[in-house]
């Protein structure tokens, strides 16, 4: 059983997303208000409620609409077939922006804590996010092992993997509040040892 509420779409369905984004984004979930996104989006709280029904619906759908992006602009990458190394690098640093974000942050922290409550809300985000990153990259990894690129003999596992390795350290700190932040250093530290442990792996 679907236990998440339909969404109707209307006329102003993308302005109110477009709204809801910009004061996510700005405010996180918890700092964000109703009156806010309505403001942003130019539309009565009547309006809104109109698609939505709770702040939390509204949420997860611009949740899944920024995770489908990241993950089509990875996917354009992962569609070029270029030397394996740049692939996962970019793949690797797209993935550990939105995760690393406090916007992503949330999503997963709204996930886990409206777990026992809302179960299909966490479901739904994995199903139209992190499901869909990993199989574009079971596809990658595929065409890449026949072209003879890498040489890898479970891509199921092999993507889980790398995913794995992409997290490392500092999506457990963000989570755990052990670090509020990360800089650009630190971030490509862990892309790059993400990447040469792949490879040192399933290289060719």
């Amino acid at each position: 059983m679907n236990d998440v509420t339909p969404i109707k779409k209307g006329r102003k369905f993308d302005q109110v997303l477009e709204g809801a984004r910009s004061v996510f984004l700005a405010d996180g979930y918890e700092g964000a208000s109703v009156d806010n996104i309505a403001r942003a989006a130019g539309v009565s709280k009547a309006t809104l409620y109109s698609y939505f029904a709770d702040k939390k619906l509204l949420f997860m759908e611009v949740a899944k609409a920024e995770c489908r992006a990241q993950i089509e602009g990875a996917s354009e990458i992962m569609e070029e077939y270029a030397a394996p190394a740049q692939v996962l690098r970019d793949a690797a640093t797209r993935t550990l922006g939105l995760v690393l974000s406090d916007f992503g942050q949330s999503i997963f922290r709204m996930c886990v804590a409206e777990s026992d409550r809302f179960p299909e809300l966490g479901r739904e985000f994995f199903r139209t996010g992190p499901a869909v990153f990993h199989e574009r990259m079971c596809a990658y990894l595929t065409e890449a092992t026949r072209r003879g690129d890498l040489s890898v003999p479970d891509v199921d596992l092999a993507a889980h993997q790398f995913i794995e390795l992409c997290h490392a350290h500092l999506f457990t700190e963000m989570v755990f509040g052990i670090r509020k932040s990360v800089t650009p250093a630190e971030v490509d530290r862990v892309v790059e040892g993400a990447v040469d442990v792949f490879l040192a792996r399933y290289g060719a």
